[in-house]
């Protein structure tokens, strides 16, 4: 099933997410409109998934996010994003954020019901004033 949607299983449930232009893309890729830009596709993905990780291959604070999320009982979307796609994170929050300014996106990125919550050190801080358990059956990726 997950090989038909252009989708290959890797260790821990992370998924890369090829944003490559459609003529570059190989059968990795998340999306199944090969024409929708990488913004897009970052925005569709955050807007399926109450909660999805963006994060670089080489980083491992993500391991130390899925770790707390997975003691309280969810498990997150994890994508797995190149140095060069790294980049199209803050271009697909502009819309949303557009406050006047840039909008500094550095992975790990962590979105929780469609809103960007940061990296790991704003995850632990929601987690110890206690608003992360609340926020996350708001969501209904964790059930009470």
């Amino acid at each position: 099933m997950m090989q038909e949607l252009g989708l290959e299983r890797f260790s821990s449930d992370v998924f890369p997410l090829n944003l490559t232009p459609p003529s570059q893309t190989s059968s990795t890729s998340l999306s199944i409109d090969e024409e929708e830009s990488s913004e897009a596709k970052i925005r569709r993905l955050i807007s399926e998934h109450p909660v999805i990780i963006f994060n670089r291959s080489s980083c491992c604070m993500c391991h130390v996010m899925k770790r707390l999320l997975s003691t309280i009982g969810v498990v997150p979307t994890v994508i797995e994003l190149d140095d060069h796609e790294v980049s199209s994170l803050p271009m697909a929050l502009e819309e949303e954020y557009s406050g006047g300014g840039s909008v500094v996106v550095p992975p790990p990125a962590i979105f929780i019901g469609r809103e960007y919550v940061g990296g790991l050190e704003s995850l632990v801080a929601l987690h110890l004033s206690s608003h992360l358990v609340p926020k996350l059956v708001q969501v209904g990726a964790l059930w009470v």
